[in-house]
């Protein structure tokens, strides 16, 4: 009975966390979103620095992409969670200003902190912080500056992802953007929002450097034929997801041959079923397979005979990819009946050496393409890169700018980019502020001042004189040049239209919404309850082999 008469934590079980109030359970929130924001702060703008960030996997990790970044650490606390999960969502459905959301939040919670100190109630705060939100979006949104028209010029398109690779590979923002443009233009569909990311496919090789990456119209695999047939023009490709072998049962039988020419006769029948196999295959015009699995000598051999090209994808999902792009029928094995209707289709199959690897390339753009493939057609960026580590990141910026492009197809609008998007709508918050009555005003303030922040950290990182900076751009503000941002090859203040540096409108709305969003609802939470992990403890780490220990 002794235990029952503790108060509330007694309602727990053993090893159950609990806390409580503004003292604890808030400014411990406060203090997780504010370490988070404090992380990635740095790697804002163009002259972000890099993480090195070793994940569970033992797998390394150097990149300034917050979105990788909060993807391979680790956050174990619940109100940092949130921050993750928000930005994790603003990657995947517009594939820039993931920092955004994370730094704004961060900001957000550190500001709340200073209005609890002053005595404000976190019920109030909520309050103001959701009307500045709703009227930060109402600015933000009259705040556009460029409209893009064209949605099949490459230029255009790489234009348009210009300022999102410049803040993950300032530096190589010219080479990718270039490389993006071009492959979203050769599949950019008739109706633009309808554009598929999908359809812009990277394939990695190892050696050279990012000046020798390509793009090709079709599907490029990282491996050779197994045959000897390597180019086939026209190509009919049939695509199996299993092994083109004759089948075998689960169990193990027993045969008892009495004689040579037994033995000879049962290798003759299955020999014979393969071929009837591969012949029935040529005679609907297959001149290309390809498999999921494994390929045998005695099938090979037929395939030779018949000049058709062979190929093995191990990945499913490439599989998949490639049927897709080809216009093709998944069928299950070579047992399967195969019709004409079932066979894709490309101009080319054929290999080709890039570097020291060798590729097959389905290459697409025939006439026949433009008719029966016009909703499948797929273009391959051909990425070349020292090591691992710049190829991965290449990669992922490669992805972020096709979301970008995704993103403007669906909305054309742009707003003036280096921090002065942010800037007018803290001018004019707390223009908004002042004539606010109650104790909200002092939550809208606050809000205003975590939007000033972005140029200051933009100012900050590039090795600038913040105040300095801050000090020009509110005097340009003020004289009504709303599109004056912070100029960071200039050391300077701009106007960033002529710069060409442009900030998508609804990345950004979308971004501003989840920050206010994930910090209104840490700022509601008052109580944190934390159940004991289940589980015992975890299992020492292996010694590994004996040999490979030098004492």
């Amino acid at each position: 009975m002794k235990n029952m008469m503790r108060g509330q934590p007694a309602l727990f079980k053993s090893g159950t966390k609990h806390m409580t109030g503004t003292a604890d359970a808030v400014v411990r929130n406060i203090e997780a979103c504010r370490t988070l924001a404090k992380m990635t702060r740095t790697s804002l703008g163009p002259h972000g620095m890099n993480k090195m960030v070793i994940n569970h996997l033992d797998k390394l990790f150097v990149t300034s992409d917050s979105a990788t970044i909060l993807k391979e650490i680790d956050v174990e606390h619940p109100a940092a969670k949130m921050i993750v999960m928000a930005a994790q969502q603003q990657d995947y459905e517009c594939g820039d200003n993931s920092n955004f959301v994370v730094v704004l939040a961060g900001e957000l919670m550190s500001q709340a902190e200073g209005l609890l100190r002053m005595g404000l109630h976190p019920a109030d705060i909520v309050r103001g912080y959701g009307m500045a939100g709703v009227k930060a979006l109402e600015i933000m949104s009259g705040l556009t500056c460029f409209n893009q028209e064209s949605f099949t010029e490459p230029k255009a398109l790489a234009q348009a992802c210009f300022t999102a690779i410049c803040s993950k590979q300032y530096g190589n923002e010219a080479i990718l953007c270039d490389l993006i443009g071009k492959a979203c233009a050769a599949v950019m569909p008739s109706k633009p929002s309808s554009f598929n990311v999908d359809n812009v496919r990277v394939c990695k090789v190892h050696g050279g450097s990012l000046h020798q990456s390509e793009v090709l119209m079709g599907v490029v695999v990282g491996r050779a034929p197994d045959g000897t047939t390597l180019e086939v023009n026209q190509a009919n490709v049939a695509v199996f997801v299993e092994s083109i072998d004759t089948s075998t049962t689960d169990t193990k039988g027993t045969v008892a041959l009495n004689s040579a020419r037994e033995l000879l006769d049962y290798s003759i029948g299955e020999e014979k079923l393969i071929q009837s196999m591969i012949e029935a295959l040529a005679a609907i015009g297959c001149n290309a397979v390809v498999t999921g699995g494994k390929i045998s000598e005695m099938a090979l051999h037929f395939l030779n005979k018949n000049n058709i090209l062979a190929l093995r994808v191990t990945s499913k999902f490439e599989l998949r990819r490639l049927a897709r792009s080809l216009n093709a029928n998944l069928n299950l094995n070579i047992q399967t009946p195969v019709s004409a209707e079932d066979l894709g289709y490309c101009s080319k199959a054929y290999i080709r050496d890039v570097g020291a690897q060798t590729c097959t390339v389905f290459q697409q753009g025939g006439e026949k393409d433009a008719t029966r493939n016009q909703h499948s057609v797929i273009s391959t960026i051909i990425l070349r890169g020292s090591t691992e580590n710049y190829l991965n990141d290449f990669e992922r910026a490669i992805e972020d700018g096709v979301n970008v492009v995704r993103a403007v197809c669906k909305s054309p609008a742009f707003t003036a980019g280096g921090g002065a998007c942010e800037l007018a709508v803290s001018a004019q918050l707390l223009s908004y502020a002042t004539s606010c009555v109650g104790l909200e005003q002092y939550a809208i303030k606050a809000y205003a001042d975590a939007m000033a922040m972005f140029p200051r950290t933009l100012a900050q990182n590039a090795g600038l004189d913040a105040t300095q900076i801050l000090a020009k751009l509110y005097s340009a503000h003020e004289r009504g040049d709303s599109t004056v941002g912070v100029n960071i090859e200039g050391d300077s203040v701009s106007d960033m239209r002529p710069l060409g540096v442009y900030d998508h409108l609804d990345t950004k709305l979308h971004a501003l919404k989840l920050a206010t969003d994930v910090a209104t609802t840490v700022l509601s939470v008052d109580q944190i309850i934390m159940a004991k992990p289940a589980g015992g403890p975890k299992a020492p780490k292996g010694q590994g082999h004996w040999d490979d220990r030098d004492e």
